[in-house]
């Protein structure tokens, strides 16, 4: 005779061991909330006042400062084809006489013709910026990668042209009196009174990276230490080189102390065509001759950015 199977019982009573109470998460909160305190999600979801503040006041600030320094130049350049102008408020558009009287184009006839001016300034200033990165490059590289001898002194040195354009003028004609208003001296002489502030941007660079380091890393793979600066350390600098060609490039088309000083004869630096049509001159003919100024420092910085961003690499296609 089979017995039947029983399952077996379950007892009822339960004991501290083979039981556990879960605790819901709503009785947390009552328990928080019943002593006084707020939750702790809630207390996480916080953010303290400076979080909240900060991006705000920042855009802000960046906007304040923006709108101060752009606002300037879009009134000039829109009154530059103004026909009359009361105050700052130009009316009248849109007429390019301005700009053919600054230009010396038509009517005026060719006798004021600036352009051969303005190519005068801009080869001259470009030759001044080629020449500050074949010689404060190097400048840079040496005083931030190598520890030497009166190096404090070679880096003060390095600065000391940062002084007035009347200052470095005179000391010019002084020391080359036949060559200070040639196009060669111009070239020098920009190239001497903007080299800080290609040396410090450069430098700048170089002390953000480990030199040493890159250096050794390229000889180690069998770089030459002309091809290891060519193909690694300058690449690395780009930003920083770019950054001093583009302002020494914009200081040098616009230097008017040290032009007035030494430059006689034709053509006319661009700082001296803007003396010109500046100085004694209706506000919209001012207008005219600084957003010429625009347009080709503009025209000249994107022309850089373009070179810098597809130049200084080393990968092969």
């Amino acid at each position: 005779m089979t017995t039947p199977r029983t399952s077996p019982s379950r007892d009822d009573s339960t004991t501290g061991d083979e039981t556990q109470e879960v605790e819901s998460p709503t009785d947390d909160v009552d328990t928080e909330t019943a002593l006084g305190r707020e939750p702790a999600f809630q207390v996480a979801d916080r953010q303290p006042l400076s979080t909240l503040l900060g991006r705000p006041v920042v855009v802000g600030v960046l906007l304040l400062a923006l709108s101060v320094l752009v606002v300037p130049i879009v009134t000039t350049f829109v009154s530059s084809f103004a026909r009359t102008a009361t105050g700052a408020l130009p009316t009248g558009f849109v007429t390019l006489e301005h700009w053919r009287y600054v230009l010396g184009f038509g009517e005026y006839g060719v006798r004021a013709n600036a352009i051969p001016g303005l190519t005068f300034s801009v080869g001259i200033a470009t030759a001044g910026m080629l020449l500050n990165v074949l010689i404060g490059v190097p400048v840079a590289y040496a005083l931030s990668r190598y520890e030497f001898y009166a190096r404090d002194w070679v880096n003060t040195l390095a600065i000391l042209p940062l002084v007035p354009g009347v200052i470095l003028g005179i000391a010019f004609l002084r020391t080359y009196p036949e060559r200070g208003g040639s196009a060669l001296g111009l070239v020098v002489g920009y190239c001497l009174l903007k080299s800080p502030y290609m040396v410090l941007t450069v430098q700048s660079s170089f002390q953000s990276m480990d030199l040493r380091h890159l250096e050794e890393s390229a000889r180690s793979l069998g770089a030459s230490w002309p091809r290891a600066l060519l193909t690694v350390i300058f690449p690395h600098a780009k930003q920083g080189i770019l950054a001093g060609c583009i302002i020494t490039w914009t200081l040098a088309a616009a230097e008017f102390n040290f032009t007035y000083m030494v430059h006689t004869g034709d053509p006319k630096p661009f700082s001296l065509f803007l003396f010109r049509n500046i100085s004694n001159a209706p506000y919209l003919q001012s207008a005219a001759a600084i957003s010429i100024y625009f347009l080709i420092v503009v025209v000249a910085i994107l022309v850089l950015q373009t070179i810098g961003n597809s130049g200084f690499t080393t990968v092969r296609e």
